[in-house]
């Protein structure tokens, strides 16, 4: 099953996040910090996870910079209430997936998410049939 993983400090966002997402099949944690997402993710990894900017305690830049040195491929989603230009580009030149801007739409964070999944197995599965694909194995080695 895909799990999805919710960081905010609003307990209705993760309420909402969880309903959307739980109703579309995925499996949803939510945390109400990074520090807590961060202390499951050294026994657990999820697929897809959705931050907040600013939270208290560690903020989702900050998030994304430590999920970013671990699993470099891990989409990560970047919300905020607080939208400028600037929180916009530092989380995507920070590796996250997309940048979505709060009060958000549910239907398009889900489609979002989906995006997300869908990105890993397309990676995933290029990568199987790349392995798979005899035409690419080397048959002998040049002097």
């Amino acid at each position: 099953m895909n799990r999805v993983w919710v960081a905010d400090d609003e307990k209705s966002i993760r309420w909402v996040l969880d309903k959307a997402l739980s109703k579309e099949g995925l499996d949803v944690t939510c945390f109400n910090s990074a520090e807590d997402l961060l202390e499951t993710f050294k026994t657990e990894k999820p697929e897809v996870i959705i931050s907040d900017i600013r939270m208290h305690g560690m903020d989702g830049l900050a998030l994304l910079a430590e999920i970013k040195q671990t699993c470099p491929d891990l989409p990560v989603i970047i919300m905020t209430a607080h939208s400028d230009l600037d929180s916009a580009v530092s989380s995507i030149q920070g590796g996250a997936f997309e940048y979505i801007p709060k009060p958000f739409e549910v239907d398009e964070a889900v489609s979002v998410v989906k995006r997300a999944l869908a990105n890993i197995q397309d990676r995933q599965g290029g990568l199987t049939e790349q392995e798979e694909d005899p035409s690419n194995e080397m048959i002998g080695k040049a002097p």
